[in-house]
């Protein structure tokens, strides 16, 4: 995961507290819920360029940090955009 996006990702998490950000980390149990997926999302969008796809909004997609990554990352391929 690209450390932007672990830093991006932490701000929606209000029960994080000090922990680390881990790949299996549940976000919902860290505290996103959807409305701050929605916004989670745009903000995805914004720092990296990208349009996220419609099918891939769904809990599944916002379960981990690590299947949220995969669909942003999913989206950088496609899209040729770099991470870093």
């Amino acid at each position: 995961m690209d450390p932007r996006f672990l830093e991006l990702l932490a701000p929606f998490l209000k029960f994080l507290g000090d922990r680390e950000i881990t790949p299996e980390a549940s976000l919902r149990a860290l505290g996103l819920d959807s409305m701050q997926a929605i916004e989670l999302l745009f903000e995805i969008e914004d720092t990296y360029g990208v349009t996220l796809p419609d099918d891939d909004m769904n809990d599944a997609t916002f379960a981990t940090a690590a299947s949220l990554w995969a669909v942003v990352g999913r989206a950088l391929d496609a899209q040729g955009v770099t991470a870093a």
